[in-house]
């Protein structure tokens, strides 16, 4: 199964052995997602990333030794792939913001249904960005970092277009249905924006258009 390419390959990252049972056992009721791992602690989740290369990663925050964020510190270092989704029974953004600044491209709750945990799981999987509301105002409030390039060069419309489709979790497949055109014309405006904007990566991309009003109307 963890070989078909259309199945998920899902690693676990938790220090609470219940909550790994639990959340594997609400994964594998599910079709297209293979729970391939399990990890106690930050330190072990990126050996067991490196090992078994999963498409997906979901983390706890607080774990003995290395934390979450300092867990994604450690994949990023190993050129890990895998897309985070922080799977937490923390409700404080002050907690939440600095993974989703880590590179976490989500987060759910640990009382989260089977049937939205897969979604989760598949949504970050397709590229999305899994903002709750709270967290992405939290992300505004927080600072200048959100928003390192008040002066950014100029968007195209067309720009501005696929910037606003970012902001709302659309993959690239989606938006050039979205806009009626080839995935490669959308990956070069992904590519300009971020140049443009001087961001990293698609989540600030995201904070970036919801800081501006863009794809609000």
């Amino acid at each position: 199964m963890a070989g078909q390419p259309d199945v998920i390959r899902v690693l676990i990252a938790d220090d609470h052995r219940m909550v790994r049972q639990g959340l594997r056992t609400f994964l594998e009721l599910q079709d297209g997602i293979d729970v391939v791992g399990e990890a106690a602690d930050g330190a072990e989740c990126a050996e067991r990333a490196e090992q078994l290369r999963p498409d997906v990663i979901l983390l706890d925050l607080v774990m003995p030794g290395v934390d979450g964020v300092g867990t994604m510190e450690l994949l990023r270092e190993a050129g890990s792939t895998a897309r985070v989704l922080v799977v937490t029974s923390f409700t404080d953004r002050r907690m939440i913001v600095p993974a989703i600044r880590a590179g976490a491209r989500g987060y759910v709750y640990k009382d989260v249904d089977p049937a939205a945990l897969a979604t989760a799981v598949r949504s970050v999987h397709a590229g999305h960005v899994l903002l709750e509301p709270e967290v992405a105002t939290a992300l505004l409030d927080s600072g200048a970092e959100t928003d390192p390039t008040p002066h950014a060069t100029p968007l195209t419309a067309r720009e501005r277009e696929v910037l606003a489709l970012i902001a709302q979790g659309r993959a690239n497949r989606e938006i050039a249905r979205s806009l009626v055109l080839a995935e490669k014309t959308v990956k070069t405006h992904v590519s300009n924006i971020l140049m443009k904007l001087g961001v990293a990566d698609r989540t600030q991309a995201a904070l970036w258009a919801v800081r501006h009003g863009i794809g609000e109307d």
